[in-house]
């Protein structure tokens, strides 16, 4: 156990695990607060789709040699984010067949524009990194990292500044609109939002895991809260918590980052599950 804490130690030591647990923390506590309004919405399958997306931008960006992705990749993901919500209001397309369309469509035209322009030797193993995360993490620079901190501090205050008009969009949308909540504009800014986390989690988890990021930590919550505040919260908490644990149990066994932290957010839903069996709920 004593050689155990001096590796952990010696690794918090160095700037880059700084970095990445900085990183990893930030885009822990925005995915989740975001998720608990995705999965009550059901809107859990545009996180899946607009990751998709966020992989075909990577590969444009990729294969036109920018030296800063991001700049490229944050727009067009957002952009894809309210092309998304235009088209899933259309009675000819709707929203399920909207996402599979814009999510297949940018996986394969990704994945065709790097096989045809791409300079890399390793073709498949880059796909795989994107796909499934990869140690980039850990070779953050620190305007990467600044950028990061900018962005979340951005997500966490509107969700904190439009808490209430979120809640009442989440929980009955009809309602808020007859009372005069603008209804599209704050389901459009929830889409914005998860386009930019979904961004800032590819490092992280890959384009494949970033809706286990953000669903599970909200699922694991409401097996044991049944309030919108206090399911939040609990998500939070609960997905900062798995995002360090899993970061950590990567660099130490040297398994994947994304990999690891996803299944410590299914073994925390396991716990959460049987502990919502054993006491039926909590009301707050």
């Amino acid at each position: 156990m004593a050689q155990l804490t001096e590796k952990i130690a010696l690794y918090l030591s160095y700037p880059f695990v700084q970095y990445a647990l900085v990183v990893g923390v930030l885009v822990a506590l925005c995915s989740s607060l975001l998720g608990v309004t995705l999965v009550l919405k059901r809107f859990s399958f545009i996180g899946d789709g607009l990751s998709h997306t966020a992989f075909g931008a990577m590969a444009i960006a990729a294969v036109l040699n920018l030296t800063n992705e991001i700049l490229f990749i944050l727009p067009a993901t957002i952009l894809c984010a309210v092309l998304l919500l235009r088209v899933g209001q259309n009675a000819k397309i709707k929203g399920d067949a909207a996402v599979a369309m814009l999510s297949v469509g940018s996986l394969a035209i990704g994945y065709l524009l790097m096989n045809l322009f791409s300079n890399s030797a390793n073709i498949s193993g880059d796909v795989c990194s994107t796909l499934f995360g990869s140690t980039s993490i850990l070779t953050l620079s620190k305007t990467e990292v600044w950028l990061c901190v900018v962005l979340s501090i951005i997500v966490v205050g509107v969700f904190i500044v439009f808490y209430n008009k979120l809640f009442a969009v989440t929980f009955d949308e009809n309602f808020a609109k007859a009372v005069g909540t603008n209804t599209d504009g704050y389901n459009l800014l929830i889409a914005v939002i998860i386009a930019v986390i979904i961004v800032l989690a590819m490092n992280l988890v890959g384009s494949l895991l970033v809706s286990a990021l953000i669903i599970f930590p909200a699922l694991s919550a409401m097996r044991i809260f049944k309030t919108f505040r206090a399911v939040t919260i609990c998500a939070a908490v609960t997905s900062v918590i798995c995002s360090f644990v899993g970061m950590m149990l990567s660099i130490l066994a040297g398994t994947p980052v994304g990999a690891t932290i996803v299944a410590v957010d299914i073994a925390v839903f396991a716990l959460y599950t049987l502990a919502g069996s054993l006491t039926g709920g909590q009301k707050a």
